[in-house]
């Protein structure tokens, strides 16, 4: 848990949960939400494992740059792309995630260290890789 919280996003979710509405508190994200067609539904709106998809690639990425820089190594026009996929886990589901990540310029390696390197506390810098490698350890 962090020493300060300094920012608190809230978002409420109305109507049939993965089939309903989700709204942020400042209004920004205001979304009707389906399963997916892959998962039997109608796919007719965004879901869940979008959201997290978009948020763990910003947030990955924002990392990444300041790793990067603490390194004096600009990223350029850099891209992380977050895959989220959704299936059966036992009597669950369960969520894998892959990311591709673009550095035009700069050698496979170096990006590699970039992306296992660890902030001066020790910790990861990103709280995304953090929750999932909780969830995976």
């Amino acid at each position: 848990m962090p020493d300060t919280v300094l920012y608190t996003a809230e978002a409420v979710s109305t109507g049939d949960g993965r089939n309903g509405h989700v709204t942020s508190s400042d209004q920004r994200i205001d979304l009707d939400l389906a399963v997916p067609a892959e998962m039997g539904g109608t796919g007719a709106g965004s879901n869940p494992e979008q959201l997290f998809a978009a948020g763990y690639a910003a947030c990955f990425h924002s990392a990444l740059r300041v790793v990067a820089g603490r390194q004096h190594t600009a990223l350029g026009d850099s891209t992380v792309t977050a895959q989220v996929g959704i299936g059966p886990e036992g009597d669950a589901y369960g969520l894998v995630v892959t990311l591709v990540i673009h550095v035009p310029g700069l050698e496979r390696e170096k990006v590699r260290e970039f992306v296992v390197a660890r902030s001066p506390s020790g910790s990861f810098d990103c709280v995304w890789q953090i929750a999932a490698r909780l969830r995976s350890g």
